[in-house]
């Protein structure tokens, strides 16, 4: 599967290295990849990954999902 986010709050490397690793570390997960200027991160993912987890690890570090 693949889900894009939009994604308030990331504005640098570091953001997009923080996020990355995040969701790099959930089982299930197989890309990711954050877009700074389009505020989005496409997440490749198993079905066994929920849109909710990828929500919360992404706001666990600050960050705000939108829609």
């Amino acid at each position: 599967m693949k889900t894009i986010l939009n994604v308030e709050g990331m504005m640098c490397s570091h953001c997009e290295n923080r996020v990355t690793t995040v969701l790099s570390a959930i089982e299930g997960v197989t890309s990711v990849a954050v877009d700074l200027e389009a505020k989005t991160v496409t997440v490749e993912h198993s079905e066994s990954v929920s849109l909710d987890t990828l929500k919360n690890e992404i706001e666990d570090q600050g960050y705000d999902v939108i829609g």
